[in-house]
């Protein structure tokens, strides 16, 4: 069975979601940041060294990063579901979005969110973070425009990966301008995994 080590208010919850739209076995072992510090407890490197989440464990395999536990869930576990088939045009593009959502997408946002946190102004950081965010999420709202979903018609496990991206820039007031930002986010919220997933985070936020 697989375990997730799921820290509370991170983005593991992502994991929570890919495993109930695999609807496979798991179970959860959840953790609770710091109140002060607001960092994982010591315990998650008792997991990995790196004492992050999310992590997964499976037959005696302890993997981590975000993106490399849902490319190795949704290829072992979703076949053609979650994943487009294989030498199409559709599998290039949903590797292509399944990385963009921790690499080109997630630096700019985090750096705005650190900036905005910090209280402080850096001239450099603050113009590279603003100039960047218009890029991806113009990127990504032109794309959305021509596409029900990243890969195209099918919902993928990337899709599950950027959600974390669109609903951070939706919190932190991002996507007004962006109509079909707006509407993939609604429509990623009607997903009943999604929904689940949202309701396991609460209770286990909880514990």
């Amino acid at each position: 069975m697989i375990t997730l080590h799921h820290l509370n208010q991170s983005r593991s919850k992502r994991i929570i979601w890919l495993l109930e739209e695999l609807d496979v076995p798991y179970k959860v072992k959840a953790y609770q940041r710091d109140t002060q510090t607001h960092l994982a407890p010591p315990e998650l490197k008792a997991i990995h060294p790196l004492g992050k989440s999310p992590v997964i464990q499976e037959d005696g395999l302890v993997l981590a990063e975000s993106g490399a536990i849902t490319e190795y869930l949704a290829e072992k576990y979703a076949s053609n579901v979650l994943v487009p088939a294989k030498n199409t045009p559709e599998y290039a593009l949903y590797l292509q979005w399944l990385h963009f959502a921790e690499s080109s997408a997630a630096l700019p946002l985090l750096l705005h969110y650190f900036v905005q946190i910090d209280g402080s102004r850096p001239q450099f950081l603050t113009n590279y973070s603003q100039k960047e965010l218009t890029l991806v999420l113009g990127y990504l709202n032109d794309h959305l425009e021509k596409n029900a979903w990243l890969a195209g018609e099918q919902f993928t496990a990337a899709d599950i990966l950027l959600s974390f991206i669109v609903e951070m820039a939706h919190q932190l007031e991002l996507i007004e301008s962006y109509p079909a930002l707006q509407k993939y986010l609604s429509a990623l919220h009607q997903r009943p995994a999604a929904q689940k997933a949202q309701t396991l985070e609460r209770e286990y936020d909880k514990k």
